[in-house]
């Protein structure tokens, strides 16, 4: 089953609305006689992958990390090629939470040892996303941000470049191939000017401050939540949005981006947004280099309300620390 995650890792950002699936078919005598994995939306899933490289009777237990398919979607089921190969045993990391997939009672049927739920969190963590848009039609939400050990992204004079060292800024970009759009507002727009080069870019823009002119607009699928107007000018997507307090309104923009097709997303901006994102954030990656900032007015990663009691911090749960020396990765889930 370690050996399916592995695989399944492989396409990991380029499933996408799919999940992450490895295939391992094992001989009698335990030998491995084939491998699969889903590479994309639209190809081959991990199983036929997997059972297409070997002949029928070859194979004696299948291992996969999700309940393989028996409906018809743009490949045809994984269980039908299960049962024609004569596959013995199947073993599952997880059940599939889409109703349509219900694989398992068709190959009972037929005859084959089922085995279900080994390394079963770790199958749900790697398919977290897929997970939340399946049992809760909604777009995955992460956060990432960079700062110093007091908190800081940037100094009370707006400098930030660089925090963070280049091994921490390359997994950064790692990271980022991992969602479907990453989201950005009108001030990180306008104070950094970046490119934030991925397909799909989401800038939130309420009085449409940033102009066409701006690094981060010249290439990719641009998706602009604003308070004036609906329109689309060539690659960039003006949407009117709902306003709440002077504020672009979180939940139409999710809403909207699942509507969309985007089904991961990942907040790239300031300690503003960030805070106000938090209600809806799945899981954030903090990045935290060895600096203190020391100033008082300097700018902070969460930077949204004033609290009086220790008791009305917002809690999580740090699921994995990393090292890009000298620098640490903390990522972490709400509880």
């Amino acid at each position: 089953m370690r050996k399916c995650l592995e695989l399944a890792r492989q396409a990991e950002g380029d499933t996408s609305p799919n999940p992450m699936v490895g295939c391992v078919i094992t001989d009698e005598f335990d030998n491995v006689i084939s491998t699969g994995f889903h590479k994309r939306c639209g190809a081959n899933h991990a199983e036929r992958e997997a059972l297409l490289k070997i002949k029928k009777g070859d194979g004696d237990t299948l291992y996969v990390n999700l309940e393989p398919c028996s409906h018809y979607g743009k490949t045809p089921p994984c269980v039908d090629l299960i049962i024609e190969k004569k596959i013995k045993n199947v073993v599952i990391g997880m059940l599939d939470p889409n109703p349509k997939v219900s694989g398992i009672q068709k190959l009972i049927e037929a005859g084959i040892h089922v085995t279900v739920g080994v390394l079963e969190e770790e199958c749900k963590k790697l398919n977290e996303v897929f997970l939340k848009n399946i049992e809760k039609k909604k777009t995955f939400v992460a956060i990432k941000t960079a700062t110093t050990l007091d908190g800081k992204i940037a100094t009370s004079m707006g400098s930030s470049k660089w925090i963070t060292s280049e091994d921490a800024r390359a997994e950064v970009r790692n990271i980022r191939q991992r969602y479907d759009a990453i989201l950005t507002s009108s001030s990180t727009v306008l104070y950094d000017n970046p490119t934030m080069g991925h397909i799909k870019k989401v800038i939130l823009d309420r009085k449409l401050k940033t102009k066409l002119s701006h690094k981060i607009y010249k290439e990719g699928e641009i998706y602009v939540f604003n308070g004036l107007k609906d329109e689309v000018i060539e690659n960039v997507h003006y949407i009117k949005t709902p306003c709440l307090d002077g504020k672009i309104s979180l939940e139409f923009v999710f809403n909207k981006l699942y509507e969309l097709g985007i089904m991961s997303v990942l907040i790239e901006s300031g300690g503003k947004l960030n805070g106000r994102a938090l209600k809806y954030a799945d899981k954030i990656y903090h990045f935290i280099a060895p600096k203190i900032a020391g100033d008082n007015a300097a700018k902070s990663c969460f930077n949204y309300r004033e609290i009086s009691m220790i008791s009305e911090c917002e809690n999580f749960k740090i699921d994995k620390v990393e090292f890009f020396s000298p620098d640490i990765l903390l990522t972490y889930y709400p509880i």
